[in-house]
């Protein structure tokens, strides 16, 4: 939706303000009946309104909401621990690699449109500057579309060697883990309200005061999937196409996969480190079946569970990407393990 559309609550408000103001000027300017017209809608515009606020108040001071919130005060203080948690896998994760050599200098100069026909076309301009960008040739941006794993890697050199393809596998399981961790943590919210199942009015008008009010703290961290552009623009700027690879998971371990057939090692703690895919997370957390191997906790005893497949001997102590190396963690087990390697 475009930053100018309006909701629906907008456009009722700003009515509101229409009714309102012709109601006054009735009342101003009218006489006899004409003002009597408009003290009616001067008070019918916001009465409605006022109406909402005064049943919000009454429902949040009820007895019925704060029993419901003290009922699931550790379900939202849970909710919160992970939202931290979130933020921890995006400050400390790896969401880049590569980068195109196209325009690496086009800092150091300016450029400028000086011709002097009324027709000038500026429609399309090159993204010079941008690292994720390649500018090339229209067959280039059609060649990417068929086989975009063989064109990032060779324009935006990702080379097929232990250490590119060890910073590969990294970048996959920090996005691999923040996309189940925010998916969690949307469900989460989603059946915390489910749970007090607040009325219709509440849920349509005051929705994320409901949330405040309950003492959910919003996570405002996405997913940050690298995105490389194949980008071609006409000397004249008249015409332009481009095709854009996102990083997501399914990419990644197409691009793993790929890498790992080009260099043909599976011993060295980079290249195992490497073969890391979510098919492999999958497999190890239905062999657990789905069961954090420290504490005992599973997602048949609590649904919400959000599990992360961990190497038990680490990768940079030399531990290899095999099963009998990888083990189901929950998140909470995962992170005091991470914390005590940081502080070792």
């Amino acid at each position: 939706m475009s930053s100018t559309a309006r909701t629906p609550e907008k456009r009722s408000h700003k009515l509101r303000w229409v009714v309102f103001a012709i109601g006054i000027l009735g009342l101003v300017g009218g006489a006899g009946s004409d003002k009597l017209v408009g003290l009616l809608l001067a008070v019918g515009a916001w009465t409605p309104a006022i109406v909402l606020h005064v049943r919000k108040r009454r429902y949040f001071a009820s007895e019925e909401f704060q029993q419901a919130k003290a009922d699931i005060a550790s379900v939202v203080a849970e909710h919160n621990e992970l939202a931290e948690y979130i933020a921890e896998i995006r400050e400390r994760g790896s969401f880049a690699v590569g980068q195109s050599s196209t325009g690496q200098y086009a800092h150091l100069a300016t450029t400028e449109n000086v011709s002097q026909w009324n027709y000038r076309r500026d429609r399309n301009v090159a993204q010079f500057e941008a690292p994720n960008v390649h500018n090339c040739s229209l067959q280039v941006v059609r060649n990417a579309s068929m086989d975009p794993i063989k064109y990032v890697m060779k324009y935006f050199n990702i080379k097929a060697d232990e250490e590119t393809l060890g910073q590969v596998e990294e970048m996959g399981t920090s996005i691999s883990n923040l996309e189940e961790a925010v998916a969690n943590l949307q469900f989460r919210e989603t059946s915390i309200t489910e749970r007090i199942d607040p009325p219709k009015f509440i849920r349509k008008h005051f929705m994320n005061e409901f949330l405040d009010q309950v003492g959910v703290e919003f996570s405002p961290i996405t997913v940050p999937y690298p995105q490389y552009v194949f980008e071609y623009t006409s000397a004249g700027g008249n015409s332009a196409q481009r095709t854009s690879v996102r990083l997501d998971t399914p990419t990644i371990d197409a691009l793993t996969e790929t890498m790992s057939e080009k260099i043909r090692f599976r011993k060295s703690a980079a290249g195992q480190r490497a073969l890391m895919t979510s098919r492999l997370r999958e497999h190890i957390k239905g062999r657990d079946n789905y069961t954090c191997k420290q504490c005992g906790i599973s997602t048949h005893a609590e649904p919400h569970l959000l599990l992360e497949v961990d190497h038990i001997v680490p990768v940079s102590r030399g531990g290899l990407t095999a099963e009998e190396n990888l083990q189901t963690l929950c998140w909470k087990c995962n992170r005091s393990k991470s914390n005590k390697m940081v502080t070792a």
